[in-house]
C-alpha cells in the first residue's frame, strides 16, 4: 500500500534520521512554527512525520546552513505556501464565473447586450456618461459633454454672459 505524501507516518526517530537532524532538533522546529507534524491517537500523542515534513526539514536544513535565520526561513516558507496557492487551479466557482464573465464581454464586443444583466443597469467604464452611447449625436460631443460636466475641471469665474451661482431663478433686487 502507498501513502500519499501527507499522511503521517513516520515516529520522530525515523523522520529524524531521513532528515539528518536530531530528533530534539524537529521538535525546536514543531514549537517554532517551521513544520507541523501530525500527532498519533492515544495517550501519548506522539508526533508523526509526513513525506512532506521530511522534506520541509531537509529545506529548513539547507537553508540554515546556508546562513538562513530560522525566522528568515520561516517566511520563506510561508511565501512559497503562498505562491503555490496563487498557482493552485481555480476553484469551479470562479472558473464558471470567469466563463461568464468572458461571455459578457465577448457579446459586448460583438455590439450585443451582455448577457444576464438587466437592461436598465448603467454601463460602467470610461466611456460611460453623458452622451455615451448615444445614437445620433455628432462624433465629438460626447467627449464635449464630459468635459463639461468633470469635476476635475475648475466651474467657470462668473461674468457679464454667467450669472453667480444661486441667482439664476432669483428676482430681480426691488429698488425702493
Amino acid at each position: 500500500m502507498r501513502y500519499p505524501t501527507t499522511s503521517p507516518v513516520y515516529v520522530i526517530s525515523v523522520a529524524a534520521e531521513l532528515s539528518g537532524l536530531h530528533p530534539q532538533t524537529l521538535r525546536a522546529y514543531d514549537r517554532q512554527g517551521l513544520v507541523s507534524p501530525g500527532r498519533s491517537a492515544g495517550r501519548g500523542r506522539g508526533r508523526r512525520y509526513s513525506l512532506r515534513d521530511v522534506l520541509v526539514l531537509r529545506e529548513v536544513q539547507r537553508l540554515s546552513q546556508a546562513g538562513v535565520s530560522l525566522p528568515g526561513i520561516k517566511r520563506i516558507m510561508e511565501l512559497e505556501t503562498e505562491l503555490h496557492r496563487f498557482r493552485a487551479p481555480p476553484s469551479p466557482e470562479l472558473a464558471a464565473e470567469t466563463a461568464q464573465l468572458r461571455t459578457e464581454l465577448e457579446s459586448t464586443r460583438a455590439g450585443g447586450r451582455p448577457a444576464g444583466r438587466a437592461a436598465a443597469q448603467p454601463r460602467r467604464g470610461r466611456h460611460a456618461g453623458p452622451g455615451a452611447g448615444q445614437p445620433g449625436r455628432p462624433a465629438g460631443s460626447r467627449a464635449r459633454a464630459i468635459r463639461a460636466t468633470s469635476p476635475c475641471r475648475p466651474a467657470r469665474e462668473p461674468g457679464p454672459d454667467l450669472p453667480a451661482a444661486g441667482t439664476a431663478g432669483d428676482p430681480p433686487p426691488e429698488s425702493g
